[in-house]
């Protein structure tokens, strides 16, 4: 149990993904930091946490950029330091470009480029100095492969993918290591908050995040690759994975599979 005792932070705890890696880590006998806007949604988290007793929450706003100093110091002093900082916060889009107003795009971008750079940023100088640490964000297969309707969704996939990835160059040999993770669908509420083209969220489950795997599975598949040390993970179904092969072998393929595929 390669977890066990270490303490991992992972942002957008209160549901979906973030909620099954909170419990599959605690599981692992993990210490958890669980983040997200809600403190009241943390706690029912915790509780639910095996060894509840052992994790803390800290509620706030991953967008709210100047509080995020004072928010790392908290939490690494309560700590005595994070092992593993999961960037998981983020929000999902259904909208054709078209559709869509700048300010949604900025609103997708601060959230799921910009809030977990800052992040990176303000608790690195922490993982440096000890030499020790883990970073990981969850991208999407979308940060891979973009498709219709999620434009600026795919946009700052692909962004904090690419960010990550220079990290990764940068600190390889300061004992610092650094993951991304690219799910495809999960069966969460992510797409009920998915933002559409005036900011509103899109309030219904898509069909195809309906059939997908459990958020359960997902995290299990997640702290197995962690474990082993993996820094490019991608987990997803049949059709998500074979999108990213078909991408690497044939741009022209894969372009030509969007224009016909279905997204929601």
């Amino acid at each position: 149990m390669p977890f066990r005792n270490r303490v991992v932070w992972i942002t957008g705890a209160s549901s979906g993904i973030g909620e099954a890696l909170a419990y599959e880590f605690a599981k692992q006998g993990a210490k958890l930091v669980l983040s997200a806007r809600r403190a009241d949604v943390l706690q029912q988290v915790k509780q639910r946490c095996v060894n509840s007793e052992k994790h803390m929450i800290i509620a706030f706003d991953m967008t709210d950029i100047d509080q995020l100093s004072t928010v790392v110091t908290e939490v690494e002093q309560q700590t005595g330091g994070v092992d593993l900082l999961i960037n998981n916060a983020g929000v999902s889009q259904r909208s054709l470009i078209k559709d869509t107003s700048l300010a949604v795009d900025r609103t997708l971008m601060e959230m799921d480029y910009f809030a977990p750079v800052a992040l990176t940023k303000t608790i690195l100088p922490y993982m440096l100095a000890r030499k020790r640490g883990r970073l990981v964000a969850v991208s999407s297969i979308a940060g891979l492969v973009a498709t219709p309707m999620r434009s600026t969704y795919a946009a700052a996939k692909h962004a904090i993918a690419a960010f990550y990835d220079a990290l990764r160059a940068e600190v390889y040999d300061k004992g610092v290591y650094v993951s991304v993770i690219y799910p495809g669908f999960v069966k969460t509420n992510i797409s009920y908050a998915a933002l559409t083209g005036d900011g509103s969220p899109q309030n219904k489950m898509d069909e195809a995040q309906d059939l997908a795997m459990s958020p359960q599975e997902f995290a299990k598949q997640v702290v197995k690759a962690l474990a082993e040390g993996k820094e490019h993970i991608i987990i997803g179904g049949l059709k998500e994975r074979l999108a990213v092969y078909v991408d690497r072998v044939s741009p022209t393929a894969i372009r030509w599979l969007m224009r016909k595929v279905k997204v929601v």
